[in-house]
């Protein structure tokens, strides 16, 4: 699949597996690295939205055995000749597909190998669930080029991994193997080349087998606790959780359970 349309700068389609279905995004501009360009940003969030109504996960992943290598050089200049404003859709658009994750009801999962830069780096970051071959070569490289994260980063970052890392990382511009990155809490698994991909099949394979509506609400409760104060997290947890025992796919559970005691 990866590669076939190079005039689609992201290929999807959907996957029936006995445990769900399955919406693959592959970012597809492989003779870039699948650098990110306003059509490349804008097809990954139409994507991204159009495959949560279909599929119970989604993953992203990029053609050409590289994630993505950050934004596209040859199209940050010929926007930046046109002045700041005609920059704006590009990082917006970008930014829109990445905070949209966030809200969409399913699991969004990268599996990362390759290069996964700036851009990429900053994708790998907005997703629910990152697997990365331990080879991969991950990096906020902006400040090499004399650039400044653009893609959520400098946000991000400090969130995920605490202030003094992620200030390190982006100023110094150092790479990160991918097992440094599983090391650091920045993914949530690495494996080597030969496991990559059934790693990737057993995380995807678990999340599509689970009650989706138990993983929309926790996934909700995640990302809405990160925006407040552990008080309101807190307070929000204990509602969703009412509303999830009143319904019948957690009574279905409950009752799995005890029969699974009995025995």
């Amino acid at each position: 699949m990866t590669g076939v349309d190079v005039e689609r700068p992201v290929l999807s389609r959907i996957e029936q597996r006995a445990a769900g279905r399955v919406a693959h995004l592959v970012l597809n501009r492989p003779q870039a690295r699948n650098a990110i360009t306003l059509s490349l940003a804008t097809a990954l969030r139409d994507g991204l939205s159009a495959a949560a109504d279909r599929a119970d996960v989604i993953v992203i992943r990029g053609a050409g055995g590289h994630f993505c290598a950050g934004g596209d050089f040859h199209e940050v200049a010929r926007l930046r000749a046109g002045g700041a404003e005609s920059l704006r859709p590009l990082f917006e658009t970008f930014i829109g597909a990445c905070e949209l994750i966030a809200e969409l009801p399913v699991p969004v999962v990268a599996a990362v190998e390759g290069y996964a830069m700036a851009g990429g780096f900053e994708l790998i970051q907005s997703v629910d669930i990152a697997v990365v071959r331990e080879d991969a070569v991950l990096a906020d490289n902006h400040a090499n080029f004399g650039m400044i994260p653009g893609g959520g980063g400098s946000q991000r970052l400090p969130r995920i991994v605490g202030t003094q890392r992620a200030l390190g990382h982006i100023l110094l511009g150092d790479r990160l193997s991918g097992a440094e990155a599983a090391a650091w809490g920045l993914v949530y698994r690495a494996a080597p080349a030969d496991r990559f991909d059934a790693t990737v099949d057993a995380v995807v394979d678990n999340l599509a087998g689970k009650d989706s509506g138990a993983l929309t609400r926790i996934k909700r409760l995640v990302r809405g606790g990160l925006r407040g104060s552990l008080t309101e997290g807190l307070a929000a947890e204990v509602e969703e959780t009412l509303a999830h025992l009143a319904g019948q796919d957690a009574g279905a559970g409950i009752d799995r359970f005890l029969g699974k005691e009995r025995a």
